[in-house]
């Protein structure tokens, strides 16, 4: 009689292996922390700063920073904090809104040109070098010389100065995908031409621009205060950034608070979007 071996009572099955998640970094939790507070500024900036940020007080003009005012006060006496919390709305409302305008635009010019004859993109290619020569901030001021100032005016021309960036991308991965094989084998297997672009093309194109998009709502940010600076943005008294920085220029050397705190506002909002945007990019390209 043939004796058979025991065998173990529990069967280890070889475990798949799974990437590990890099915990954040100490400058990523900063950046996401700050992101956070931004996000609520924006959505309910009441919770964080409950006074009106148009409420006017004469007699306490020029006030520097304080418990009753964090952020002190500016030339109308108005409450800088709650100034510059109820600006994070109109300021990323406007990143988000430009970033957006700029990847659609984006994306129609680099499809036309990714999978357009060559003579559509050699056309659009020209179009894009002609847009890259002239600096994103000089063209939204071109843009706005025809539409003139505004809030919805400025949101567009960051827009447009943003997409010819966003169309180069595009266009670059979507010639990458085409000539992947993936793309060759449902061409083999006898797939239609809009089927392989709506299954295979633009979703394994959109990605990583997708990714790179969040890179681009800080620099929107920028670019929109910028232009409210130059008073082409939100009219005062609105509370936006730019038009705080505006407004404090000219008392820099009495009421220094007047600047520095929209200026800080506006550089932690575009540096958590470039930190994280940055550890996105990195783990999409794992």
């Amino acid at each position: 009689m043939t004796v058979l071996p025991e065998l173990p009572s529990t069967v280890t099955l070889p475990r798949r292996s799974r990437k590990r998640r890099r915990p954040l970094t100490a400058a990523e939790t900063v950046a996401a922390v700050i992101l956070l507070l931004v996000v609520v500024a924006a959505t309910a900036p009441g919770l964080l700063a409950p006074r009106d940020p148009l409420a006017i007080s004469p007699a306490d003009a020029f006030a520097a920073p304080s418990l009753a005012h964090p952020f002190g006060t500016d030339d109308s006496g108005r409450d800088l904090f709650s100034r510059v919390v109820h600006g994070a709305g109109a300021s990323l409302l406007i990143g988000l809104a430009a970033t957006a305008i700029g990847t659609a635009l984006g994306l129609v010019l680099g499809v036309a040109a990714g999978i357009g004859s060559r003579a559509t993109d050699a056309a659009v290619s020209r179009l894009l070098e002609v847009l890259f020569a002239l600096p994103g901030l000089l063209l939204a001021l071109v843009i706005i010389a025809f539409t003139g100032p505004g809030p919805i005016p400025a949101t567009l021309a960051v827009g447009l100065a943003t997409a010819p960036g966003y169309a180069r991308i595009f266009r670059t991965q979507i010639r990458r995908v085409r000539s992947s094989e993936m793309v060759e084998a449902a061409r083999v297997l006898g797939r239609s031409p809009s089927f392989v672009l709506t299954r295979h093309v633009l979703p394994n194109a959109l990605a990583p621009v997708l990714v790179l998009a969040t890179l681009g709502v800080g620099q929107a940010v920028v670019w929109a205060s910028s232009l409210s600076y130059l008073g082409l943005g939100s009219p005062p008294p609105a509370p936006e950034w730019g038009a705080m920085l505006e407004a404090g220029r000219t008392y820099l050397s009495v009421a220094w608070w007047m600047t520095v705190f929209p200026g800080l506002a506006i550089v932690a909002t575009a540096a958590s979007t470039t930190v994280l945007g940055r550890r996105l990019s990195r783990r999409g390209r794992r």
